[in-house]
């Protein structure tokens, strides 16, 4: 009985996380893009507008449920539900700190991805289930976007796997610190096991891992329906893509959604590539910074901090470069991010082989 109390607790406190992070990430986007823009942003509802989401959120809370007359009404209720609930189940699988992770499962990273893919279904059935040919052309472009990404993204993770030899997301993160249970070593060469720091992470282990973290990045954008890949959901051409005709709840569980995937994606960046919970501080002599600066509460910031770096990058990037055409982010997918991807993932094994 105590088992299922824990995860019903721990359950409602990643979704408070996502809730709690979701209100301050549209906050801050607001005042990136006026930044940006040379604008002030939102000024007007709480100091400085900090209170504008909280406006909004409570406005659409209030508004009607409106289900269209000629709309498949099952699928057009279910598929918010489907896509948050795919997003929000990749949080059971992250490591927040060496003794912190929801669900401590050996194929972590495995497990991540096949949940993740189950949000392709709802946003189809979304624009199926609209009965509408925005919402409708919105989801078909977001489905062959999603699916054709997931394969450079695939490869990019599995090079760092082929180093790691784990799916383990808890043992990769250990494998990036002093607290590795094998000698890692700088540029397949140096060991750093004792020293720890930014040495110890992916990146510089194994240096190619570095186009594998870019090409991995540009994916995550592209899975999250983020510009410059944000044809699905092109305002100045399908309205609002696959979920033009969702109000109140409904609208906001695809908010929801949204926001979750960019930090979601983000922090699977920060683990497989940028030392997850580790800290980049190292040991110097007698000045054990990483000794002083690892442990629960550390991890959990350093992770974090990771994290909304990855985040802040994902929007100045958004409020920085044109959407794509079509064809232009296929071209980009199959002819250049697959091919460099596919090389990250032979250099890993040949890394592994000769170097490790």
């Amino acid at each position: 009985m105590n088992h299922y109390v824990i995860s019903i607790f721990v359950a409602l406190v990643l979704f408070a996380f996502v809730a709690l992070f979701t209100t301050f990430g549209v906050y801050a986007e607001r005042k990136v893009s006026a930044f940006i823009q040379d604008r002030l942003g939102p000024m007007e509802t709480g100091k400085y507008g900090s209170l504008q989401v909280f406006a909004d959120m409570l406005k659409m809370l209030q508004k009607e449920l409106i289900t269209p007359l000629v709309a498949d009404k099952a699928l057009f209720a279910l598929a918010p539900i489907i896509i948050f609930v795919a997003v929000y189940l990749g949080f059971a699988a992250l490591p927040w700190a060496p003794g912190l992770i929801p669900a401590n499962i050996n194929v972590g990273i495995f497990y991540i991805l096949a949940v993740l893919s189950i949000e392709t279904v709802g946003i189809l059935m979304a624009g199926w289930g609209s009965n509408n040919k925005y919402a409708l052309l919105g989801a078909v472009r977001s489905v062959a976007q999603i699916v054709s990404y997931e394969i450079p993204a695939g490869f990019a993770i599995i090079a760092v796997v082929m180093i790691s030899q784990t799916l383990d997301l808890q043992e990769i993160s250990r494998q990036q610190g002093i607290l590795s249970a094998e000698n890692v070593k700088f540029l397949g060469f140096m060991p750093v096991k004792e020293v720890g720091g930014i040495l110890a992470w992916n990146i510089f282990r194994a240096p190619h891992l570095i186009i594998a973290f870019v090409i991995y990045f540009i994916a995550s954008l592209a899975e999250s329906n983020r510009a410059p890949f944000d044809i699905p959901e092109a305002e100045s051409e399908l309205v609002a893509g696959f979920h033009t005709e969702y109000s109140g709840i409904r609208f906001a569980l695809v908010f929801l959604a949204e926001y979750s995937m960019m930090f979601l994606v983000s922090m699977v960046g920060v683990i497989l590539f940028l030392g997850s919970w580790n800290t980049p501080l190292p040991n110097i002599g007698a000045v054990k910074l990483a000794d002083w600066t690892t442990g629960n509460v550390w991890g959990i910031g350093w992770i974090f901090f990771k994290s909304l770096l990855l985040i802040a990058l994902q929007m100045w990037v958004r409020w920085t470069l044109p959407r794509f055409r079509v064809d232009q982010l296929m071209d980009l997918c199959w002819k250049v991010l697959t091919p460099l991807a596919f090389l990250c993932m032979l250099i890993s094994g040949i890394w592994r082989l000769w170097l490790m």
